[in-house]
């Protein structure tokens, strides 16, 4: 966008996601964002995004901030999930097209929580239908090894994060705590508000998949489908094919693939040293 109407364009960036994305840095750069990596905190998401609001608010005059996720103070989760949206409303209606009723379940990874609330939100109303959210659960259940904040034993509980009172992992002193995952898009200790609310609601399961489980089922995408999801995806693919072998034949869901795996190839080769699987 800022390419096309000849805006300048400034993306901060953790530096670890800097290493973990470096393809979609380099897509960035070729289409003349000045990408500045942040070296402070977790050098993750969340310390991009606090230097990004400590940006525009010290330039708001001639400045206009940008989130890709459903977070922050409001409008921009409202604002990020109307845009979203188009997803749900889509599957919605092609799904009705093509098998005649709606599906049993959807199935979406969670991390700031923008696809997932693009799908869910245009099939709120219909009761019937069951939804998942996967968040990251990372290498274990201890503060630092995940990303699930609606674990609670992990350190998951309501709290303030950059403008928005959600579920926020924390500390025993209540700071925000570290977190993991092998995925950089689902690498932050807050989610979206509405999320909030509906897993409070009861409408919508939040439940987790590990850093090996996404690995397995970014493999097996591949291999079956010929499809290399993003290892966001991958997380939302390893509860899907959980949530497929319990239930009965004939019950059809929905899996969100949120994006594409080239820019995360690199990752799992040197995970799994270079060795598919």
């Amino acid at each position: 966008v800022c390419a096309l109407f000849g805006l300048q364009c400034v993306v901060y960036m953790g530096a670890d996601d800097v290493v973990r994305q470096r393809l979609n840095v380099f897509r960035m750069q070729l289409l003349g964002a000045e990408v500045r990596e942040v070296e402070g905190g977790s050098r993750t998401l969340k310390d991009a995004i606090n230097e990004a609001l400590r940006d525009w608010v010290t330039n708001v005059a001639d400045t206009y901030y940008l989130l890709g996720s459903a977070l922050g103070p409001h409008p921009y989760p409202l604002m990020v999930r109307d845009f979203q949206s188009v997803i749900g409303h889509e599957a919605r209606a092609q799904f009705i097209e093509r098998v005649g009723r709606l599906p049993d379940a959807l199935v979406a990874c969670v991390g700031g929580g923008s696809n997932s609330i693009g799908l869910f939100h245009p099939f709120l109303a219909d009761q019937y239908v069951k939804m998942y959210g996967v968040e990251a659960g990372g290498s274990g259940d201890r503060i630092g090894q995940h990303a699930a904040r609606f674990n609670e034993r992990g350190g998951g509980r309501p709290g303030v994060l950059q403008g928005t009172m959600s579920y926020v992992l924390q500390d025993e002193g209540g700071q925000i705590a570290s977190t993991h995952s092998i995925s950089a898009g689902l690498d932050y200790p807050s989610i979206g508000p509405e999320h909030a609310f509906l897993h409070d609601a009861g409408r919508v399961v939040y439940v987790s998949a590990s850093d090996d489980e996404a690995l397995r089922s970014f493999q097996t995408l591949s291999q079956l489908e010929g499809i290399i999801p993003a290892l966001e995806s991958a997380h939302g693919v390893a509860y899907a094919m959980k949530l497929a072998r319990k239930s009965g034949p004939g019950q059809n869901i929905i899996v969100n693939l949120s994006g594409r795996g080239d820019k995360d190839v690199n990752t799992v080769a040197d995970r799994l040293n270079g060795e598919p699987r």
